[in-house]
């Protein structure tokens, strides 16, 4: 079929999204009386095309519009609060538990099914520009997306200032064949969409700890030991990685089961298509696993080379004392003021002494570079 072939051109148009944190709003500039503020955009879709209304529609109308006439209403929602999204749960019959995580946010990601319902809990990632590494920069922002899936309804509550939909609604909307599969076809969207997120972001990292790495093993050293290298900027980047399992590794059993178990939710035509984003995440959780144990051996390696340096230094310091201790002592023992001392009175007792001192200097200098302590 046509449209099965499209489908990975539709909704994944680029390996690699783009890093840049959107600044624009999703929201809509015009909205139904009534209408919850935290609703982005609301639609109902017929025969893959949407259904064009005189103004906004309001979560009800679309409802009644969809039981009416057929298809299925597509209804986003940006951190809504539990009032504003009592109305739409209780026209929808999601269940509470369901309810109760999409408003509070903050969850592990997740597939749950309910009788009449699928909720997929996906956490979105996104790279943060910056010039340099440092201790304190942020790598990875996090935010969720959350859908309900239903025999006509697809509900997304989004939380985070970032991972807006709009754009991948267009393309939907671009494909009337795809879209007329229903409302299964939106969450393969989605889920793909998220996972591609993660691939570009995974290929932002690598470059981040390539940079730590060089740094780390990098020629630039004073006595074979690199220098210059903060600890702090290491832990940094592994927190913002641990961030990042944190998102990939959960979703895989999800992805996998929304691809192995036939669903009455999912279409037969869509489901074989998780198998593809499945693959693709397992790859990025494989990376994001190497990422960690790549940290943690880079972290090893920069205690082991600052254990070196310290050990180095020590070294310096003791043989430059043992060189000066010479010239103490000798200063120590003439500057006792006894009268009655060899060599006092000599005519050339002084440049003896001091030649013999210097001699012995020079002696022990040698002798300690030449075993490598200077």
């Amino acid at each position: 079929m046509s449209m099965i072939r499209d489908l990975r051109a539709v909704v994944r148009p680029s390996s690699r999204v783009s890093l840049r944190k959107d600044t624009g709003t999703s929201y809509d500039a015009t909205r139904a009386p009534g209408t919850p503020s935290a609703v982005v955009d609301c639609a109902v879709y017929r025969d893959g095309a949407r259904v064009q209304s005189p103004g906004p529609l309001s979560p009800q109308e679309a409802m009644r519009l969809v039981r009416r006439d057929g298809g299925f209403v597509w209804i986003g929602l940006h951190e809504p609060t539990e009032a504003e999204f009592a109305g739409i749960a209780g026209e929808f019959g999601l269940h509470p538990l369901a309810v109760e995580d999409a408003v509070q946010a903050h969850q592990r990601p997740k597939l749950e099914r309910y009788d009449d319902s699928l909720f997929t809990v996906f956490k979105t990632i996104h790279y943060v520009e910056h010039d340099r590494l440092t201790a304190n920069s942020e790598v990875v922002e996090t935010g969720e997306v959350m859908c309900f899936t239903g025999r006509d309804f697809f509900i997304t509550v989004r939380h985070g200032g970032q991972g807006s939909l709009r754009a991948l609604r267009h393309r939907l909307q671009d494909d009337p064949e795809l879209l007329a599969k229903g409302p299964s076809a939106v969450l393969h969207a989605i889920a793909d969409h998220v996972v591609d997120g993660y691939i570009a972001v995974a290929d932002a990292v690598q470059d981040d700890i390539d940079e730590v790495e060089t740094e780390v093993f990098s020629p630039g050293r004073r006595g074979g030991v690199s220098r210059g290298v903060d600890s702090a900027r290491i832990y940094q980047l592994k927190r913002e990685v641990l961030e990042f399992k944190r998102a990939v590794a959960p979703l895989l059993r999800p992805m996998q089961l929304l691809s192995e178990r036939p669903m009455r939710l999912i279409d037969p035509d869509i489901q074989k298509y998780f198998r593809d984003v499945a693959d693709h995440l397992a790859r990025v959780q494989e990376q994001v696993l190497g990422f960690d144990e790549l940290l943690n051996s880079i972290l090893q390696a920069n205690l082991a080379q600052a254990s070196v340096a310290q050990n180095e230094d020590m070294r310096k310091i003791t043989a430059w004392a043992a060189i000066i201790a010479v010239p103490t002592m000798v200063c120590g023992v003439y500057g006792m003021n006894f009268q009655y001392m060899p060599e006092l009175h000599w005519r050339y007792g002084y440049p003896v002494i001091m030649g013999i001192t210097a001699a012995l200097c020079l002696g022990i200098h040698r002798s300690l570079k030449r075993n490598g302590w200077l």
